[in-house]
């Protein structure tokens, strides 16, 4: 834990699936610092921070487009089976549909999460390359959670560290 950051006194860190998960590839991407030039993430460290950027520029926007394809099966499927009708000539009500949504909608959430994952890595490797670690990133989303919101025990910035924009 950094000193920008700190657990309420009586409260206890939440165990968590995606914070092992984040924390395993944070390290993994700590440890790519010094493997050399034939490693991806070396590479984006070390070299220009313009192609590191643009690279996390890129998968987001692939998360955009990825998104906007799932919404379009969803929406067309749905659209397809509220034009049916139930062969009397009365239209069905949506609460009578068993909506079966066609393979290509769960093959574009798939693309969705891979997507999803290039950006949340690309975006450690940019945390790492400028010294924000994931219990800093951590209490930096906690703070902007209300009290009820916010887990038992999360982490949270120091007052002194909030800052929001420039």
């Amino acid at each position: 834990m950094s000193n920008k950051t700190f657990i309420p006194a009586g409260e206890t860190s939440p165990a968590s699936q995606i914070g092992a998960t984040l924390e395993a590839l944070a390290g993994t991407i700590a440890a790519r610092r010094e493997a050399g030039e034939e490693s991806y993430t070396h590479r984006l460290l070390t070299a220009s921070p313009d192609d590191l950027l643009k690279k996390l520029m890129e998968e987001s926007g692939e998360v955009a487009l990825a998104a906007k394809d799932v919404e379009s099966w969803a929406t067309s499927s749905l659209a397809a089976a509220l034009a049916f009708e139930d062969g009397r000539g009365n239209d069905v009500e949506l609460e009578e549909l068993a909506v079966e949504l066609p393979p290509e909608y769960s093959e574009a959430v798939d693309h969705l999460r891979y997507e999803a994952a290039d950006v949340v890595y690309h975006l450690l490797v940019v945390l790492a390359r400028y010294g924000v670690g994931l219990d800093e990133f951590a209490a930096e989303l906690n703070n902007r959670m209300t009290a009820a919101e916010r887990p038992q025990g999360a982490v949270r910035l120091d007052e002194n560290q909030v800052k929001r924009g420039k």
